[in-house]
């Protein structure tokens, strides 16, 4: 019987496969907000020798060449991987905890949105084993302190009365913890850290309204599972919804104004 992490991680590696396309143009870009302060708290400068875990399309390893560093970068979906080396980057595939990397090859590693993609968190977190001593961890995940722009397309969905599939990916209760800068930073504490830092961070990301709905229609992240799991005449009433509710979120200009909160945690190996 397969148990539950395994069945979490089953889970979000359909999710995301064959995705790459989709995520580009749609969540990709939210993503990049936290890039640059994502490299400074790894201490990444030129030279450095970093390693992006979870590299999705690229879009740190990018950041971290652009900064002079030597990159590395690995993910678990093959089409996340191509897309990464397509954009130059030195990318393989291979998945959390299991790196295949020798210990203490590193200066600097970075997680960018991915901690909240494995089903044993703490087992993620020995990528303190890749670092060398003095070495930067720093990692970005979604905070409990939820933002309007995170609610919107949940929203639609409930006004809809769509029904989530019963497959989607739960965490096993164990383990989990807060999404909290406390909760995420007692994470990398445990995992033997020292020199702790966490804080949230918020932003407003801007989007039209189709690029917006594009990632959920594309079947991307967990939003996306949801809406593609239901009917053609479901996901006309989510769309209905969904164009009803961003009104709520629209500028003068016709964009979305969509608040974000994340929680931006590092440390030293």
């Amino acid at each position: 019987m397969i148990d539950t992490t395994e069945a979490f991680d089953a889970a979000e590696r359909e999710m995301w496969d064959g995705r790459a396309e989709a995520y580009a143009g749609s969540f990709a870009r939210l993503c990049a907000y936290p890039v640059p302060a994502l490299l400074d708290a790894a201490g990444v400068t030129a030279g450095s020798h970093v390693l992006d875990v979870g590299t999705g399309t690229g879009t740190v390893a990018v950041a971290a060449l652009e900064r002079g560093a030597r990159v590395a970068a690995v993910d678990a979906e093959a089409d996340m991987v191509a897309a990464a080396r397509g954009r130059g980057v030195d990318a393989r595939v291979a998945v959390l905890p299991e790196l295949p990397y020798a210990d203490g090859e590193f200066d600097a590693v970075v997680a960018n949105f991915v901690v909240n993609h494995v089903g044993r968190p703490r087992a993620a977190l020995e990528l303190r084993r890749v670092l060398r001593p003095g070495g930067r961890l720093a990692v970005t995940l979604w905070s409990a302190r939820r933002g309007a722009g995170q609610e919107l397309l949940g929203r639609a969905v409930q006004a809809a009365q769509a029904v989530p599939p019963a497959e989607l990916p739960r965490l096993d209760p164990a383990e989990d913890f807060p999404r909290t800068p406390e909760g995420v930073a007692g994470l990398l504490t445990e995992a033997g850290f020292t020199g702790v830092r966490a804080a949230e961070t918020a932003w407003d990301h801007r989007a039209t309204r189709d690029e917006w709905w594009s990632g959920a229609a594309g079947g991307v992240a967990t939003i996306g599972r949801v809406v593609t799991a239901q009917t053609p005449e479901t996901i006309a009433r989510i769309r209905h919804a969904y164009d009803r509710l961003a009104g709520e979120l629209t500028d003068a200009d016709g964009l979305l104004r969509l608040p974000h909160v994340a929680v931006l945690a590092s440390g030293t190996a």
